[in-house]
């Protein structure tokens, strides 16, 4: 009944990523990145290189496979690597993600991590 105060809220289970292995996959073209922060955030920051921006609040219109408004770099097959700054909200888009059918989705945590991992950013 309280499934919701259960960590990964009884939804799909999304794993953790070695920062290092995200970094290497990225640059191999084998996943498709996705920085979940707000604008903000990104301008801030800046972003891991060639990660798609979506947004948490627009993860189920951007990234819904059944959505017109689908990004076309997206695909269920290819796997999915989300981040955010801590790595909460990545977590929550990487259920969502998963709940839609992608088949392999991972929480790489922060943009720190992506960093620390030797991981270059781009400015926006």
């Amino acid at each position: 009944m309280f499934n919701f105060l259960r960590p990964g809220g009884g939804g799909a289970q999304v794993q953790r990523i070695n920062p290092k292995d995200a970094v290497a996959k990225a640059a191999k073209g084998e996943i498709t990145l996705i920085d979940v922060r707000d604008m903000n955030e990104l301008r801030a920051s800046g972003k891991a290189k060639g990660a798609l921006h979506v947004p948490l609040s627009v993860v189920k219109m951007k990234c819904d496979p059944s959505s017109p408004e689908c990004l076309k770099a997206l695909s269920v097959e290819k796997p999915v690597v989300v981040y955010c700054a801590s790595g909460a909200r990545s977590q929550a888009a990487g259920q969502m993600l998963a709940q839609m059918g992608y088949q392999q989705v991972f929480n790489l945590g922060g943009l720190y991590d992506w960093h620390a991992a030797g991981g270059p950013i781009e400015r926006v």
